[in-house]
């Protein structure tokens, strides 16, 4: 018996042009598209072919003729500066033409690129919804990124413009950005014609003449821009992925495509609707602050949120709750790596009951595996549906997700459930033949991808090809792997690089770090294969503890060694584990493994961009060490 999942996803599979019709009138065009699915030039699929559209249009202007003018568009709610700024519709509309006409003053026109080195304020998705708005391409770089980091940014998108602001805010700390700017802009063969620099109080820039310009002062000349029609397939944004050293990996996405798998994403996978409160707790920076808390919430209607804070520190565990109740979130969006933080600070969830939270009906989680520990501690403190999904940077949305929308599948632990319609997953061998249900392997997609996904990399189709798509031909490479079920649920184990083989088993270090995440007293984990002479690579766990553990440190290793030897079996080899404070992660909260590992292994590795705090590679390095395994460098 089929239900309504399996027949959009069975026509979005077999049917693609008819399946994504639909989602598409549901947009403003200027002119509607000439071919939906366009194959003429495979493997470059292009959506929309023809059409004409405005993304800034559909998420502002098209709402205010359709009478959600006076609802709140964006919340701006920062613990960090104790501000909370609530802009409706028509208010965010004119904030953003104007800002368009400050973009004009200064030369910038359609195609031209425009870097974005923002903090968590409002002014970054202004600045955004701007460039859309007169068909600027824009780049987001995660603000406070290194200076070289954000030269090669530069060196690579040509941007005619810069916006940046002052300084940002991590807790308590303030982070001058304009010095990283200057030095980055010193660092960088090609120069911007112009920064604009919004002052934030709490740290003032020292401005170039006759190169910086100021964010208020021209907006009080600047004329409101009217929306600017652009090709359904030319570049909305360029978002370089994270961890990229060397020539950077310019990931684009289109207008047409991604304005209409965003728009109806949030209805089939989020099952919400034009004004409902919507939540996502990133960073504009990342992948999912472009998708879920600019654009995709407000393709839809709805009041996004905008959230300059710490899921823990600013002030205290509780704070997720407190937005929640306050804006009457009715969906979130987060990492399973800032409720980890949650749980570890306030473990019974004590914080929790200060607030009212009634309005909450579902909890997203994706941007690394969810271990099922983290996954029970949230549903039985929210009572509510908590839904791994599983996408990535390249992708803009949900590879597979249990599309609450369409039909909620039981969850299964460990699954994100089934791909989303579009979404043509399979598991391949190293030789491109599909595997054996349950058998773990290469996670690929069949070609084309659905709208909303990377057409090409920013000026490099060549490089394109040979990341995505010469690895198994006729598919996307994910670079994980894992499995699908009898019943068609997919689950993710690890990145493709975190299988290590002991002594001729093929191992997921995902499937331990499940085991480890089970233990009642840890409260985040990591386990990585590290170079063995006897067996050729080893796991070593590293187990970081909740708040309040003082028992013996060597009591808690003997039990997650005895809980893996129990669960996957003296093959897994794992006998190695310590106990660290913290693990080195990203920005945006990924465990930085593979760094890891070359520390382990005694090999060169650079201290990546992307990471949060680079002190903790000095304490992993001394953490291995005490277990015998990395040596002291000179």
């Amino acid at each position: 018996m089929t239900n309504a999942y399996d027949k959009a996803f069975a026509q979005s599979i077999n049917d693609p042009d008819g399946f994504w019709t639909g989602p598409a009138e549901d947009c403003h065009w200027y002119k509607k598209w000439d071919k939906v699915l366009d194959d003429s030039n495979k493997p470059f699929y292009r959506w929309f072919t023809g059409g004409e559209v405005n993304t800034c249009y559909n998420a502002l202007d098209y709402h205010i003729e359709n009478g959600r003018g006076g609802q709140h568009a964006l919340i701006y709610d920062s613990p960090v500066t104790n501000t909370i700024r609530k802009y409706t519709y028509v208010q965010l509309r004119d904030e953003v033409a104007r800002f368009a006409g400050v973009l004009f003053n200064q030369g910038v026109a359609k195609g031209d690129r425009v870097i974005i080195y923002m903090p968590m304020i409002a002014e970054a998705a202004i600045a955004m919804l701007a460039c859309a708005r007169i068909g600027a391409v824009h780049s987001v770089v995660f603000g406070g990124f290194a200076a070289k980091e954000l030269a090669t940014r530069i060196d690579d998108a040509k941007p005619k413009v810069i916006v940046s602001a002052s300084c940002g805010i991590e807790v308590k700390r303030v982070i001058a950005y304009k010095p990283l700017l200057d030095k980055a802009i010193d660092f960088a063969e090609f120069k911007p014609e112009k920064c604009v620099i919004f002052q934030r109080p709490m740290e003032e820039a020292s401005m170039v003449a006759g190169r910086d310009v100021d964010w208020m002062e021209a907006m009080e000349s600047a004329q409101p821009q009217d929306c600017v029609p652009v090709a359904a397939t030319d570049p909305l944004y360029i978002l370089y992925t994270s961890g990229t050293t060397g020539e950077p990996k310019g990931v684009v996405r289109d207008n047409g495509g991604h304005m209409v798998a965003l728009k109806w994403s949030m209805k089939a996978v989020y099952n919400v609707d034009a004004g409902d409160v919507y939540w996502a707790a990133s960073d504009v920076g990342w992948v999912v602050g472009h998708s879920y808390i600019v654009y995709a919430p407000l393709l839809q209607g709805c009041t996004t949120i905008l959230f300059e804070g710490k899921p823990v520190g600013t002030p205290d565990a509780g704070v997720f709750w407190r937005v929640i109740s306050e804006h009457k979130v009715k969906c979130m969006f987060t990492a399973p790596t800032a409720f980890r933080a949650i749980k570890r600070e306030d473990p019974r969830a004590e914080l929790m009951k200060n607030y009212d939270l009634s309005c909450f009906k579902t909890l997203f989680l994706a941007g690394e595996r969810l271990d099922p520990d983290t996954l029970h501690w949230a549903e039985n403190c929210l009572k509510i549906p908590v839904i791994d999904h599983w996408w990535q940077t390249e992708t803009g949305w949900a590879i597979c997700a249990n599309c609450m929308g369409i039909h909620d599948f039981p969850v299964k632990m460990g699954s994100p459930t089934k791909p989303a319609p579009g979404w043509n997953v399979q598991v391949v061998d190293p030789d491109c033949n599909v595997v054996k249900t349950g058998e773990i392997g290469a996670l690929v997609v069949k070609l084309p991808l659905p709208p909303g996904t990377l057409p090409s990399l920013w000026q490099n189709d060549k490089r394109y090809v040979e990341s995505y798509l010469e690895e198994f031909p006729g598919y996307y490479k994910t670079a994980d792997a894992g499995y699908i079920d009898e019943e068609g649920y997919v689950y993710v184990m690890s990145r493709t690089d975190d299988i290590i083989n002991v002594a001729g088993h093929r191992l997921s270090t995902g499937a331990m770090e499940e085991v480890l995440a089970d233990h009642p007293e840890v409260a985040e984990c990591a386990v990585l294969g590290v170079e063995d002479q006897l067996k050729g690579q080893v796991p070593v766990g590293f187990l970081v503890l909740n708040a309040g553990v003082d028992r013996p440190h060597e009591d808690i290793v003997k039990e997650v060694i005895a809980m893996v030897r129990d669960r996957i079996g003296p093959v897994a080899a794992f006998k190695t584990a310590t106990v660290v404070k913290r693990l080195p992660k990203t920005r945006s909260g990924k465990i930085l493994r593979g760094t890891i590992q070359k520390i382990a292994d005694n090999q060169q590795y650079k201290v990546p961009a992307t990471i949060d705090d680079p002190t903790i590679l000095v304490e992993m390095e001394e953490a291995l060490i005490g277990i015998g395994y990395a040596k002291a460098r000179k």
